[in-house]
């Protein structure tokens, strides 16, 4: 009841050539983990905040711990670092030219040659400790620079030293869309802010503090490299990571902000492994190119403000001792305040409040006491709550099947350059998205982030949808931004869910959505505005409630041409509230309540003829106007269409109307002299047939 198993296969290295025979002198029941000698470790996750450029390593974690450890636990010891005492050139016959030419974005580039390397498999001691953080190990070249990376908080490059043509480095942008092959095979279009390293003919080598090349890294077969340590400027490397979607290890230290005087010594503890574990000689001095040093921040923190923020009565001899505790030189200290040049490693410590975060993540935020007493204050606001409207409304469409979407607010240009072009491009609002170049603008409407959700759950095997989204628009108009508030519904696919009650075959049509847009209007106490149809190119059936010039939704069957470039199969219907408008006009409204009629009413059907240009609100309209307070309800029950018997361009309704009376029994006299009078204002004013 197992399984032969092979080296790899059960993690104990790469082999697979066959599976693992033991000797048959191993006795039987004999652990696994005792006869391979395999180590016993612990791992501890740390949550990194993004600001935390310090604990992007072991050292630096180990540092914080130390500081922690002495002001409260009264530790005695020290962070130990690597020892590179023994570091020297066993030659200088290497000569490699270095030339940096944008100091800005690159304030440091370091570097040595070492040959004679022999490129094979890393010991296990190296191994291990790589693959307890979940690093894989390659060879033992890029081994160690992962191991320096992660020890020391310092990314390294290694070139191959054969490849780099006319022996020389420059440090530069090149021009816009030039092509670059990297480690991963993708040949990617540079653009002209991203910082490469190329060699003397000016071909790029590595996308500087990002990724490799191709032809440029280390193979089986290198025996000589180039080795770089470098700071770069984190924005910089930031919009470029985020520009071609490469979240490596090396980038997300440098984003932070590395170590500017990490370089060097990094170099010499890489550069002693390598000639341990690949027998190799260091061939060069350290190459290191930095013409405007960065000098360490200053900051001076007044006792006042400390205390004042982190809520707790510190010492000034307590406040200076976890100062020093974290390795921050005290330059001045007086009654009043204390002034500390901070550790080159934490980039995001600029000014007092961070010092004094400092001071306090070190003391402890839980050694912060709970005040006894609790102060608020009452805040009130105009009736009715803004989220009370929408939760209203919510409610409503959650309690009908609907789910709530949420999409970002950006959007992709090429929506409405290239597909729904109804917007204007003056009135889009760009934006740089260094976080991912195609979401350039903020989005104009929300259809777009619908039938994307849409597209995503058709390519999921889920095409029955009803989603609604609350959400802003953004547009230009001139010199100034104009952001609205909308409610966007959503329907496609099958009306219900299969059911062996219901049609399941039966799908969602305008209709579907139009009652739902009726039931929230009603919800929300709108019952009288204007309806007109509508004509563009994101509708093929629409139309839209107002006031005036006040536009309360748009809604409709979305155009066949617009489904098809989204590669969407079956029809959507669409609805978009102004919700500025709607929450505007609801708070004037007042929910009232009327008892039940206990008299009977009486019910009166007709069939029309009309031309088909005729609508149903035209029919209620009159309706309404003729009927006054007696008429309480008109319905259209059947739409029958025959050229051969009701004559062409004509169409057939039949309309229901409930008349009553809160009072006493209507008598049919009275209906029927309202029904005369409908007649005769259908006949003139539609020149409807009456069909009797």
């Amino acid at each position: 009841m197992g399984m032969i198993c092979a080296e790899d296969e059960l993690g104990l290295g790469t082999g697979h050539d066959g599976i693992m025979v033991l000797p048959d002198e191993v006795e039987t029941g004999t652990l696994a983990k005792d006869y391979f000698n395999i180590e016993k470790d612990y791992v501890y996750e740390i949550g990194l905040t993004p600001n935390r450029s310090d604990a992007t390593n072991h050292i630096g974690v180990a540092k914080d711990l130390a500081a922690a450890l002495k002001v409260n636990y009264d530790f005695k010891g020290a962070v130990k670092m690597p020892d590179v005492s023994t570091f020297q050139p066993d030659t200088t016959d290497a000569s490699i030219e270095v030339d940096v030419q944008d100091t800005a974005a690159c304030p440091r580039f370091a570097g040595l040659v070492i040959k004679d390397i022999i490129i094979k498999e890393s010991p296990e001691w190296l191994k291990n400790r790589l693959e307890a953080i979940g690093v894989r190990s390659i060879n033992n070249i890029v081994d160690i620079t992962n191991f320096v990376l992660h020890e020391l908080g310092q990314p390294l490059h290694a070139y191959d030293l054969d490849k780099i043509d006319g022996q020389k480095i420059i440090v530069k942008k090149l021009p816009e869309g030039t092509p670059f092959l990297s480690l991963d095979e993708v040949e990617r279009k540079l653009s002209a802010e991203d910082l490469m390293i190329c060699d003397g003919n000016e071909k790029p080598m590595c996308i500087g503090g990002v990724f490799g090349g191709l032809t440029s890294g280390v193979t089986e077969g290198t025996t000589s490299i180039f080795l770089e340590a470098a700071h770069f400027d984190a924005g910089t490397i930031r919009r470029t990571s985020m520009r071609h979607n490469l979240r490596t290890d090396a980038a997300k230290v440098f984003e932070k902000g590395s170590n500017p005087t990490m370089p060097a010594f990094a170099l010499k503890r890489a550069a002693l492994l390598i000639k341990e574990l690949a027998d190799a000689t260091i061939a060069s001095d350290i190459i290191d190119i930095y013409p405007n040093p960065i000098a360490p921040v200053e900051i001076t923190a007044s006792f006042a403000n400390i205390n004042r923020l982190i809520g707790v009565e510190l010492t000034k001899e307590k406040i200076r001792f976890i100062l020093e505790a974290m390795q921050m030189e005290i330059l001045e200290e007086t009654d009043s305040h204390i002034k500390v040049r901070v550790t080159p490693d934490k980039a995001d410590v600029l000014r007092e409040a961070d010092l004094i975060e400092e001071i306090l993540r070190i003391y402890g935020f839980d050694n912060v006491a709970i005040p006894g007493q609790i102060h608020t204050s009452m805040v009130t606001g105009d009736y009715p709550d803004a989220n009370m409207v929408r939760n209203l409304i919510a409610d409503y469409l959650a309690g009908n099947s609907f789910y709530e979407m949420m999409a970002i607010s950006l959007s992709e240009s090429k929506y409405y350059t290239e597909m729904y072009q109804s917007i204007p491009e003056e009135n889009l609002v760009y934006i740089n998205n260094t976080s991912n170049m195609y979401l350039d603008i903020m989005r104009p409407s929300m259809v777009f982030s619908g039938l994307e959700a849409i597209v995503r759950n058709q390519n999921r095997q889920h095409p029955d949808l009803k989603l609604f989204e609350f959400g802003r628009i953004y547009q230009k108009q001139g010199e100034k931004y104009k952001e609205t508030e909308q409610l966007s519904l959503f329907l496609t696919g099958k009306r219900w869910e299969e059911n062996w009650i219901f049609d399941s075959k039966k799908e969602v049509n305008f209709y579907t959505l139009k009652a739902y847009v009726d039931n929230i209007l009603k919800r929300l106490g709108m019952t009288s505005f204007q309806q007109r149809t509508i004509e563009n190119e994101l509708f093929s059936l629409a139309a839209e409630y107002h006031r005036g010039d006040n536009i309360l939704v748009s809604f409709g069957k979305l155009s066949k041409v617009l489904l098809k470039k989204m590669d969407i199969r079956n029809d959507v219907f669409y609805a978009e509230f102004n919700w500025h408008a709607i929450y505007k006009n609801y708070k004037k409204h007042t929910m009232t309540v009327k008892d039940l009629n206990k008299f009977p009413v009486v019910r009166r059907d007709l069939a029309l003829v009309v031309d088909k240009s005729v609508k149903f609100s035209d029919i209620a309209r009159i309706a309404n106007k003729v009927g006054k307070k007696m008429l309480k309800n008109v319905n259209l029950f059947d739409v029958y269409e025959n050229e051969k018997q009701l004559g062409a361009g004509k169409k057939s309704y039949a309309v229901s109307f409930i008349f009553e009376n809160k009072e006493r029994t209507l008598k049919d006299k009275e209906v029927d002299k309202i029904m005369t009078q409908l007649i005769a204002q259908y006949e003139a004013q539609l020149g409807a047939l009456i069909r009797r």
